[in-house]
């Protein structure tokens, strides 16, 4: 990732069977998936955001009540999967470190 760049946020294992969907509300660009009006919303069990259209504006964050997301680079190591997981969620590969 470029210095300076924008950095996502990733969503962790406290949304599961959670999607309350909070911060897809609060999401100034919508990068935050699936909607409940998206089909796939029923089929997931947790939100997933975007990694190339985050902004990193954190607006998400203070949003969920179950406090699941993190800047990319802050996830616990213990929630660390997330990371590749929320990037397949778009058929993305994580960047390098």
């Amino acid at each position: 990732m470029e210095p300076g760049a924008p950095m996502t946020h990733i969503i962790t294992e406290p949304c599961i069977d959670m999607k309350d969907a909070s911060c897809v509300d609060v999401c100034p660009v919508d990068c935050i998936h699936p909607r409940r009006e998206e089909p796939d919303f029923e089929d997931v069990t947790m939100l997933f955001i975007h990694p190339e259209d985050c902004i990193d504006c954190g607006a998400c964050v203070p949003a969920c009540p179950v406090e699941a997301i993190f800047v990319e680079d802050d996830v616990p190591e213990k929630w660390k999967k997330f990371i590749e997981i929320n990037y397949a969620y778009y058929g993305l590969n994580p960047p390098e470190e």
